[in-house]
Order: C-alpha cells, then structure tokens, then sequence
C-alpha cells in the first residue's frame, strides 16, 4: 500500500541557492567566498562606526587576516555549526557528526522504470529517509541515500579522513552511546554501502525489475547530524547565542530538521523571528 501525491516537484537547488544569492545581493548584501572564519571576537577598540552612525562592536576574522565588521551575526554553518559556535563562547554540546550518504544511478535505458519522485515510510528512530528514488532535472535518477559514518567532515568519499574530525566524534560527542543502542542499524547500512546487491535488493521492494546490472555508484553528500552526549540524535531546532555581551548580538543555527533544502523558506522566516525577538529589532 502506498499514498500517491501527484504534486511532488523537483528543482535545481543550485539554481536556487543562486537566486537567493542574487536577492541578497540586490538588496545590498555581498557574498564572500573562500572566507574560513578563525575568530568572532568584541572589537577591542572603540567600535566603528557608519555614516548613519550604526556602531558594529563585533568582528569577523578568516584565516588570512581578513576582517568584517558586524552589527549582528546570525551563523548556518553546517557541519562545522558546533565549531563556529565555540568561537563566540557556546557549549560544545550537540556535537555535528557527519555522516555520508551515497547514492546509486540508474543507467539511461532503465530510466524508464521511474516516473516520479518514491519514498519508502522512514523508520522514526532515525531521522534519515531511507533509500528512496529520485529523478533529477537533468533526466538522471538517483537511488539512495544510505547513511554511514563519515570519517571526515567533507568526506565525499569513502577513504576521506580527517584525524581531528575523527577524534572530535569519538571522544566529544555521544557517538560510542548511538553505536551501541543502534549496532544492528549501523551494521546494515555499511553492508549496504559495501555491497550494491544489497541495496538493490531494498530497491527492488518497490520496482522488481531493477537489477545490479542497471545501476551504477553516484555521488554522495555528507548530513550535519547534530547528536548530543548522551548518544540522541538532535531533530529539532537548536539556536544559541553566546556568553556575554556578543553573545547577545549573535544567532547560532546549530541545527535545523531534515528537509532543509525544501523547508529553507518557512525555515529563514523562523530564524528571522528569532533575529527579532533576540535582536529586539
């Protein structure tokens, strides 16, 4: 049994993270690239102050020396929320753990076989979606994700490390408690990242017809899970500001609920109501 809804879309999300660019943009804002932000710091000096005489008492320093002066700072940092967060001050708790998600492509002549987006009903001990089928704007379909344990923030790919990613999930966050209360989950996923027969032998629950021999390994993203010590998996919104008088200049989205992509209109508004009532603006 399943539930059609015949109004599902799909979009080029980068077409539309550009578009938000570009209002941004139009509106006054600029876009800097390439900026790895080292500090968040009080001006240690009289704050500067605009022509229209808005004072900005907080800075922003990246890792070349490079600095913006800020009025206000409302951090979406992602896999690395925890670590921005630390910098004005914040609990490290939830830490971020990343985990990889890779996706199977469906060969051009099966292509067929798919005519809309599936999705399987998710296990609600976890918030991921589970291997579901999904046809992009360029005709391709992608199956999947799994979700295993990445051993790098960015780890795209299977063998990337990062030895301080690594020890940052072991000994700071509640990772050993999650394995534990969910070792058979874990076991499963990672068969199924080794093995393509067993994906495919989930895929074919709902389109039988699909064999090893029509897919092919994709891409893959990496999900900033935010899990705190106890070994819970984070699913809600976590906003933190700080310590101190900065602290109550700055919002810190440390994690927002899966799917943000899709929400991240009805999710800007409710951090702009946040900014409001923090900001008293």
């Amino acid at each position: 049994m399943a539930i059609d809804c015949p109004y599902t879309g799909i979009v080029d999300y980068r077409q539309v993270a550009l578009s938000f660019a570009q209002d941004f943009q139009e509106a006054g804002g600029s876009v800097l690239t390439n900026f790895e932000v080292k500090e968040i710091e009080k001006a240690k000096e009289s704050p500067s102050r605009s022509k229209d005489g808005v004072t900005y008492p907080i800075v922003i320093r990246n890792t070349k020396g490079e600095e913006v002066r800020c009025q206000y700072v409302v951090t979406c940092a992602g896999l690395y929320s925890d670590r921005i967060s630390e910098l004005s001050g914040c609990n490290p708790d939830p830490r971020i753990v990343p985990f990889r998600g890779d996706y199977l492509v469906l060969k051009p002549e099966k292509r067929y076989l798919v005519k809309g987006n599936i999705y399987p009903v998710p296990d609600s001990r976890f918030p991921f979606l589970g291997v579901h089928f999904t046809p992009r704007m360029d005709g391709s379909i992608w199956l999947g994700p799994n979700a295993v344990l990445a051993l790098k923030r960015e780890g795209y790919r299977p063998f990337d490390f990062s030895a301080r990613d690594v020890m940052d999930v072991i000994i700071k966050s509640g990772l050993i408690k999650l394995v534990f209360q969910n070792f058979s989950y874990g076991v499963n996923e990672m068969y199924k990242a080794l093995f393509l027969s067993a994906t495919v032998k989930h895929l074919q629950k709902f389109i039988p017809e699909i064999t090893v021999s029509d897919i092919h390994r994709g891409p893959a993203g990496v999900r900033a899970q935010a899990l705190d010590r106890a070994g819970n998996l984070v699913e809600d919104f976590v906003f933190d500001g700080g310590v101190g008088d900065m602290g109550n200049r700055i919002l810190h989205v440390r994690n927002a609920p899966s799917p943000a992509a899709t929400s991240s209109l009805a999710i800007s508004g409710m951090i702009a109501d946040e900014v409001q009532q923090r900001f008293n603006l």
